[in-house]
């Protein structure tokens, strides 16, 4: 797959998505991490307002998130694009956990991917 990025980060992201998430292990990884992730970002961004705890602990549970997904990512026969530098990681992986996951969710996308893969997984 190649990292031509000609139009949005988001399609670029989602023309590459089916392939690199077909995996039964990485599909059920996501769909536990994501709501961990989107939540740690919550807590991070509300931390100010509460206390810094909170921020810690939604800081720490973003990096777990990513961290399992990381790891779950190396099952895939097409593995991610190498980052550009640390606005790219810090640009895909929001739009992955905000955006392009739920909307391969809610596409059916998930649902054939898993139907399609191992059940050994």
């Amino acid at each position: 797959m190649t990292d031509d990025r000609g139009g949005s980060l988001f399609a670029w992201q989602w023309s590459r998505y089916p392939e690199g998430h077909r995996d039964r292990r990485n599909l059920r990884v996501h769909a536990l991490t994501v709501p961990v992730f989107q939540l740690g970002t919550l807590a991070l961004l509300g931390g100010p307002l509460a206390s810094a705890w909170v921020a810690g602990l939604g800081f720490a549970a973003m990096g777990a998130a990513m961290m399992a997904q990381g790891r779950t990512h190396r099952l895939e026969r097409t593995g991610p694009a190498p980052f550009r530098g640390p606005g790219d990681v810090v640009a895909r992986i929001l739009a992955e956990q905000w955006f392009t996951f739920p909307r391969f969710v809610a596409s059916g996308g998930f649902a054939r991917a898993w139907r399609a893969s191992s059940s050994d997984g």
